[in-house]
């Protein structure tokens, strides 16, 4: 079964010059709709031969190791054993990881932005990028019992 709409990452990988089979297309389109779930290559797997049950892992983990390379999507390791992974964002967030659900809560928040920066002058440096991953435990212990994170 194809995928009906061609997604922005397939897209992208034709500005740049790849070649585009269609398992190649199925994946990037899984990707794409996965990417704020965080999901790891057997996530991405699963999802991919669902579309197209001739898909390998080995071509699942071929294509995402060519879009990580490429700069269109990035890995995270969030501490559970597994790489990540997520389109790269059209504007940058930081993450909180529920760590007994697994849960990955996007954010931005502009004092850390600044913090952050003010930071890197005041040891005579100009920030060019970074990454921050907040780690924790809900604080409300009904929203933990029932693994909502």
């Amino acid at each position: 079964m194809a995928v009906e709409k061609q997604s922005a990452l397939a897209d992208m990988c034709i500005e740049k010059g790849m070649r585009m089979t269609e398992q190649r297309r199925v994946i990037a389109s899984v990707i794409e709709a996965a990417s704020e779930e965080h999901p790891d290559v057997e996530e991405l797997y699963r999802r991919a031969v669902a579309i197209d049950p001739g898909i390998s892992i080995s071509t699942v983990y071929r294509t995402v190791k060519l879009f990580e390379d490429a700069g269109m999507i990035e890995r995270h390791d969030f501490r559970d054993g597994r790489s990540r992974y997520e389109t790269v964002p059209d504007e940058h967030h930081d993450h909180l990881i529920d760590l007994r659900s697994g849960q990955v809560i996007e954010f931005r928040n502009e004092e850390i932005e600044a913090l952050q920066e003010f930071i890197a002058r005041k040891l005579g440096y100009k920030l060019v990028d970074h990454r921050l991953e907040l780690y924790g435990v809900p604080l409300d212990p009904a929203k933990d019992e029932k693994g909502d994170g």
